[in-house]
């Protein structure tokens, strides 16, 4: 026995993982087995039930249930004499979540974690639910059995009613099987050759329903950021813009822009978004985007720091690139480890109390500031004596600035020096407290998403130090989750294990292609293409369409999962098509246009009647049906007139093309890209080609003639 295990009463084998959720169990009294033959072994041999048990490093109520429970000798002994105890990392296991999840819901029409699942010794779920408290609790009239009840009630059924538990089981395991095994669609949908955009209307209409005109985002608390719905609506307000989609008629009081904006910034002012330290949590419990579930997630704040980008290069206003800038450079600082790769998570609590490290009293704030400033401060950002979250305050921007410097007798400017000072003094104040816990698990389908934001903004905001920290990425996962041609799943402290699922495969495959057209070095392109390839190959579903979730050499589950609905992150799927679409611009190759394609028919009429269910896979349906700008520009990049050619693209948002440069006698990366072969230049300077699926317009060399194509 280790020093560390000597420490501790108990001991389990959790000690022996990586995962830091599973850690935090590995001295629970429970004799908690990770998932894996050894604990389904002993099941079966014991004829016992299993208690399957799913959460996450950065989930408050997880860490409740287990103080309260876990940690319980008496409720222990309970789950150590009926049960073999399973406990499970979401995110190590996205395929086990999903399979158990979608049975939850179907018995209880809702989920959540932590999630308990009761199994029998074959995998089989017969019941389960969330959070139990560890004693009966009323709710009103309602009563929420204690732990130990639900514990004593499902070891009776297991051992007294056989029969009813086998036939519960059998009716959720087909019920599961024939949700993965489902084609798509019955009947592929039609795109209308003449005007296919004019499908996009009723998506705009659902979503303006339910839009919150006076707070923002959609439907009132708790409020998620819902960041792919509102880059399909960015992409909507081009084709507005360009006349090319009049929505006027079904949004009526706001457009796809007012809904944007207003959503972004309204999250901006709000207690979602860091004031101090940039970066977002994770959702806000009420409307107003005030108070929010503390915990930061790098998904959040990879496609929440892409999807303010985006509006920044639509809109030009500082507001955005502020929060892309804050929030990417508080990932740099809090997430990345000394390797290059990006850390899971950081937790709601700190010391035991939620958002503890967050929050701030009125006698701290005057502590510490300026007894001239502290006033100003505070009306600012909301702080006052009775606070907004347990007697205290989430900075969050209350009035206008222009109202504070009215009221304080001072310029704007002043009172902006004024704030960004008081900022980084509070800031400096608060990196003296004791931090929240942070999962330091490195994910490859999470590092790709904030690899493709890191890519972009290097790419739009012309930071070279956000590209270093994009290749230091790349390199990382290449080398270290990418060792022997299969990409793995999670690495923490030198050990990367696990195969990697979908979401690791495209999300890797979108970030690298980014880093293409960011860096344009062709090794990030040909990785791309390879990981995509294999994809094909470990995950297609040929005969029903759509991809799998699990590779053909993942274990034997008890189903096969396909999520084809974007929640939190985008789909495996809704990514995927949007990877092959783009490597069919920059390729030519038509099987990958054509596998894409016969998704997007089969789910089109589904997207558009649910848009909040499929906010990413219908910007993928818009690249489709837009005909994708295919943008060459040929001759060496790093010259005055291929520099200027390069800007004059990457100063636009333009979601529906694709960028490819080099030199014309550079033949390896010409080969390797075919976007740019057979363009030669054109009077012998370098020379930009607009194209829509290989059909390209007369090729340009200045900045405005391309501009004029664009």
């Amino acid at each position: 026995m280790s020093d560390t295990q000597s420490q501790h009463k108990y001991t389990n084998r959790l000690i022996n993982e990586t995962s830091p959720y599973l850690l935090q169990h590995a001295h629970n009294p429970v004799d908690w087995y990770p998932w894996g033959e050894e604990a389904l072994r002993k099941a079966k041999e014991e004829d016992k039930p299993i208690l399957l048990s799913v959460g996450y490093s950065a989930c408050h109520w997880c860490h409740v249930m287990e103080r309260e429970s876990f940690e319980n000798p008496e409720i222990a002994a309970l789950m150590n004499q009926h049960f073999v105890s399973i406990k499970v990392d979401r995110e190590e296991r996205p395929d086990v979540d999903s399979i158990y999840m979608q049975a939850v819901q179907a018995l209880t029409q809702q989920g959540g974690w932590p999630m308990t699942v009761f199994l029998t010794p074959d995998g089989r779920p017969f019941y389960g639910g969330t959070y139990y408290p560890p004693h009966d609790r009323h709710y009103g009239r309602q009563v929420m059995p204690g732990f130990p009840r639900i514990l004593l009630s499902m070891a009776s059924a297991y051992q007294t009613r056989r029969q009813d538990v086998e036939e519960q089981a059998s009716q959720l395991a087909e019920y599961l099987n024939r949700r993965s095994n489902a084609p798509l669609h019955s009947e592929e949908h039609k795109f209308a050759a003449s005007d296919p955009l004019q499908m996009f209307k009723p998506a705009c209409q659902e979503l303006a329903a339910d839009f919150d005109s006076i707070y923002g985002g959609f439907g009132g608390a708790p409020k998620f950021p819902n960041t792919m719905v509102l880059e399909f609506l960015l992409r909507m307000h081009l084709h507005r813009q360009k006349g090319e989609l009049d929505t006027q008629s079904v949004l009526k009081k706001h457009s796809e822009l007012d809904i944007v904006e207003l959503s972004l910034q309204r999250m901006a002012y709000g207690g979602i978004y860091d004031q101090l330290g940039g970066g977002f949590h994770r959702y806000s419990v009420d409307a107003e985007w005030q108070v929010p579930h503390f915990e930061k997630m790098l998904y959040d704040n990879a496609l929440l720091s892409r999807l303010y980008l985006h509006a920044y290069l639509v809109t030009n206003k500082p507001l955005y690139r502020r929060v892309v800038e804050e929030t990417l450079d508080y990932v740099i600082r809090e997430m990345t480890s000394p390797e290059g790769g990006f850390y899971s998570t950081q937790d709601a609590d700190s010391e035991g109390e939620e958002g503890k490290f967050f929050t701030w009293t009125v006698e701290e704030i005057k502590a510490l500031l300026p007894v001239e400033d502290a006033p100003s401060f505070m009306q600012y950002y909301g702080v006052s004596e009775h606070g907004n979250f347990e007697g205290k305050n989430i900075l969050h921007i209350q009035q206008t600035a222009q109202k504070v410097a009215d009221d304080a007798q001072i310029s704007l400017d002043e009172l902006q020096a004024m704030l960004k000072r008081d900022r980084e003094m509070l800031f400096k104040a608060r990196e003296q407290r004791i931090k929240p816990g942070r999962d330091e698990k490195i994910l490859t389908s999470w590092n790709g998403l904030m690899l493709r934001s890191f890519a972009e903004a290097a790419r739009y905001l012309s930071r070279p130090d956000y590209l270093q920290v994009a290749i230091n990425n790349a390199n990382f996962l290449l080398r270290e989750l990418r060792p022997a041609g299969r990409l793995l799943r999670t690495y923490k402290d030198g050990r990367a294990h696990l195969n990697g699922y979908l979401e690791d495969y495209v999300y890797l495959a979108d970030g690298l292609l980014a880093l293409y057209e960011a860096s344009l070095d062709p090794q990030w392109f040909s990785q791309a293409r390879q990981l995509m390839d294999q994809a094909l190959d470990l995950f297609a579903d040929r005969q029903n369409g759509g991809f799998f979730d699990t590779g053909n050499d993942h274990e034997a589950l008890l189903s096969r999962p396909k999520d084809i609905m974007d929640n939190a992150t985008p789909a495996g799927n809704s990514v995927a098509i949007g990877v092959l679409l783009r490597l069919a611009a920059f390729t030519g190759y038509i099987e990958y246009r054509e596998y894409a394609e016969k998704y997007l028919q089969a789910l089109a009429e589904l997207m558009i009647q649910h848009p909040q269910a499929f906010g990413h896979v219908l910007g993928a349906l818009d690249f489709a049906l837009s005909q994708s700008q295919e943008i060459a520009i040929v001759g060496d990049a790093e010259s005055p007139e291929a520099r200027a050619l390069l800007e004059c693209v990457n100063s636009r948002y333009l979601p529906n093309s694709v960028l490819a440069c080099a030199a014309p006698e550079n033949r390896e990366v010409v080969s390797a890209i075919p976007l740019l072969q057979d363009r030669p230049l054109k009077n012998g300077k370098a020379t930009a080609y607009v194209c829509q699926q290989f059909a390209c317009q007369e090729p340009v060399n200045t900045a405005e003639d391309l501009k004029h194509l664009l």
